[in-house]
């Protein structure tokens, strides 16, 4: 199968009237019936840390599973995010991207902050150390499942589960896929090889691996980028103990953007690579065990995670004047725990999670800056920053959920986080050159602050409630909170007229209903939502935060799976949205952020629609479409981005049980397209689309059994 998804995509009444016309043939629909009288419920864990059915869960959220996974083949997650409603990843240079989670695409120092990405349940990164590209280090091509949930998460997930969660769940925690071999090849030289290897004989050991070669569509903008998955399990003392090796390694030539109104429509600029200098070095390596025991149905289920992790970075930051090099890294340690008990009435899930990180920044402009005499004597050559913070955290949590009646559960959940910093400047205090000679213009655009220690205390609550109005259909409510605590670089990392970066923990509230649906033909789900987000940290067109920032958020996002015919399927998804400043101001350096205007980098219109036909057991097609609406460029609304649309089309074709051949065609029209669009320092900069490309993959597997046909 090209693979099955609920809920699914928005829908493209034109690709419906062209495709189903010819494939609606009598006598399909008893076997479609058939099928789905034999489906098994589709189970979720994000939630509540565990299994439930999808039916029971108050809140959105969306699985992608392995077929879906394996079907699309993605070479970039934003292909995969696609088919989320709500969610847009913008591709960035090579494996880089910008999230947006019911959200705007946010950046500067803490945005990446606003999102939880999980392996398993378990952060990938410490609470105060971000990466907005941090994408890059989760093995999405070969997971089980992903499951994204937007908006404030529950009370079981604490900072940076404001404007949503991604758990991707691996094979140590999901379905383990058949041993596999795979060999792809495709447009601008590239070429990717993966393998998942399974021993199920005596203790069960398996492990993944990718490797990929991107000869790059535009100039000196090639990577390699290598993933490796390693695990095994164990009996202990009555319970299931799985051990699980996560590493990633990126070796990327970046890049940067190209100038000027439209450019990317102009074949001789959007190849261009004007900065052929630029590079991300970067490498994470997880070492994780999974320890679950359970006393009976009515008794205690035990959860615990213990975790190790690190990761190490150096990029050269292209998109800044002077373009400085930053270097940062972490070794962090802890555990996340769950305790389930209760009655049929009354559920229970509590905890503890604790963690402990070092994590160190260096910063250093190794040339004079290019431009005005301001950007020349506010940016100088040398260290900028040099610093470490070593941070512990602790978060007990409890979530209760009581069964009203048959129909009508209601649900309620506190944690309580705590988290303290200790941070270390390695260099001079103050707002000067390294050499601690000032500069003009009113002083360095870098300050330092002295060396310090920071707390903070944040309290999440949540409310729920699930109806189920029929055995198939049930509305659901949610009242709740999420936070972040200040990034590390946003609190040590400051900017001229900083001496102390005076910062709240980052709030949102969310107002969410909704209703989810499950037929013989058609699934999905609908929301609603209202959110109001404080204390944010904004990053003007000139490259300065503004921080104390607040937004307001309102939408409606709606998910289908429409199963036309035994053959045929209709995904769609689509949100509209408004993600609007709330708050006045003028920033230091004269960009104006007035209350009602569009945040920048917010489209209002997310969709896509995926229309798949499987004619047999042996062959699968695919046509998608997607939608991106128009979108300001900056806080005063003055620049836009027109928006876009992309065709994709993918084809598999199984040549023997063990033998099969997957297309996968890109950007089918050859639309010129801006992946990013952006106005700062004075100018249009974009980040060029790939334009159409070709992908062939041969796929084995040597465990199948050859069958007659």
């Amino acid at each position: 199968m090209i693979g099955v998804r609920q809920p699914g995509m928005t829908a493209s009444v034109l690709l419906a009237a062209i495709c189903i016309a010819p494939t609606a043939a009598p006598g399909a629909e008893p076997a479609t019936d058939a099928a789905v009288e034999d489906k098994i419920e589709e189970l979720v864990v994000t939630s509540r840390r565990r299994s439930e059915p999808l039916s029971e869960h108050a809140g959105n959220i969306t699985q992608l599973g392995a077929e879906a996974i394996a079907g699309i083949g993605h070479q970039h997650v934003h292909e995969l995010m696609t088919r989320i409603p709500g969610v847009w990843l913008g591709r960035g240079s090579g494996q880089e991207h910008l999230t947006a989670i019911r959200s705007p695409v946010l950046t500067g120092a803490g945005s990446c902050g606003d999102f939880l990405f999980l392996e398993d349940g378990i952060p990938i990164r410490p609470s105060g150390f971000c990466n907005v590209n941090q994408m890059f280090e989760l093995h999405t091509e070969q997971a089980s499942s992903i499951e994204v949930i937007r908006g404030p998460g529950s009370a079981l997930y604490g900072s940076n589960a404001l404007h949503g969660i991604v758990n991707v769940l691996t094979p140590a925690t999901g379905e383990q896929p058949e041993t596999m071999v795979a060999i792809e090849a495709g447009a601008n030289e590239f070429t990717r090889f993966r393998t998942f290897l399974s021993n199920d004989t005596g203790r069960p050991v398996f492990g993944s691996l990718l490797y990929a070669d991107d000869g790059g569509f535009r100039d000196d903008s090639g990577y390699r980028q290598g993933k490796l998955q390693l695990a095994a399990d164990w009996a202990l003392s009555n319970a299931a103990f799985t051990t699980v090796l996560s590493a990633t390694d990126l070796d990327q030539q970046t890049a940067g953007f190209i100038f000027g109104e439209d450019a990317y429509k102009d074949p001789n600029l959007n190849r261009q690579n004007l900065n052929p200098e630029a590079f991300r070095d970067a490498s994470s390596q997880r070492l994780y065990g999974l320890w679950k025991k359970s006393a009976g149905p009515d008794s205690l289920d035990i959860d615990v995670r213990p975790y190790l992790r690190h990761s190490k970075m150096r990029f050269l930051q292209h998109f800044l004047p002077g373009q400085p090099l930053e270097e940062n890294g972490h070794v962090s340690a802890g555990v996340v725990t769950a305790f389930s008990f209760g009655t049929d009435a009354r559920q229970f899930t509590a905890g503890v999670d604790a963690e402990w990180s070092d994590l160190y920044l260096k910063e250093t402009q190794f040339g004079p800056t290019a431009g005005s005499d301001f950007l020349r004597e506010t940016r100088p050559q040398g260290k900028h920053y040099d610093f470490s913070v070593q941070s512990v955290g602790v978060a007990p949590y409890l979530q209760v959920d009581v069964n009203v009646s048959e129909r009508l559960t209601l649900g309620g959940g506190l944690r309580v986080e705590y988290l303290h910093y200790a941070y270390d400047n390695r260099m001079l205090d103050g707002n000067t050159r390294d050499d601690g000679t000032i500069c003009g213009f009113g002083g360095c655009l870098y300050s330092r602050p002295a060396s310090r220690s920071d707390t903070f205390t944040n309290v999440a609550p949540k409310l729920s409630f699930n109806y189920r109005l029929s055995a198939d259909t049930s509305l659901y409510g949610v009242l709740a909170r999420g936070f972040r605590a200040p990034q590390a670089t946003e609190l040590y990392r400051l900017q001229s007229g900083q001496e102390v970066a005076d910062l709240d923990s980052e709030s949102l509230d969310n107002l969410e209903f909704g209703v989810r649906w499950s037929s013989a033909r058609w699934s999905g789900d609908a929301a609603v939502f209202a959110m109001q987000k404080r204390e944010s940290v904004f990053r003007d067109s000139e490259g300065f935060n503004v921080s104390g920032g607040r937004s307001r958020h309102e939408g409606v996002e709606v998910a289908s799976n429409w199963q036309i015919v035994a053959s045929l399927r209709l995904e769609v998804d689509a949100s509209f949205a408004r993600h609007r400043y709330d708050f006045d101001t003028v920033a230091a350096r004269g960009e104006t952020f007035v209350s009602g205007n569009d945040v920048d980098s917010a489209p209002r219109w997310l969709g896509s629609a995926e229309l798949v036909f499987e004619p047999g057991n042996n062959a699968a097609f695919a046509l998608q479409w997607t939608s991106l609406g128009d979108y300001y460029l900056d806080a005063e609304n003055r620049f836009r981005y027109p928006g876009h649309s992309l065709v994709n089309l993918r084809a598999r074709i199984d040549l023997t049980q063990r033998l099969s051949v997957t297309a996968r065609f890109n950007n089918l029209f050859d639309e010129a397209v801006a992946d990013r669009a952006d106005y700062a320092f004075g100018s249009y900069r974009y980040f060029p689309g790939r334009g159409r490309e070709l992908f062939i993959e041969l796929r084995y597997l040597p465990g199948a059994r050859e069958q007659a046909r």
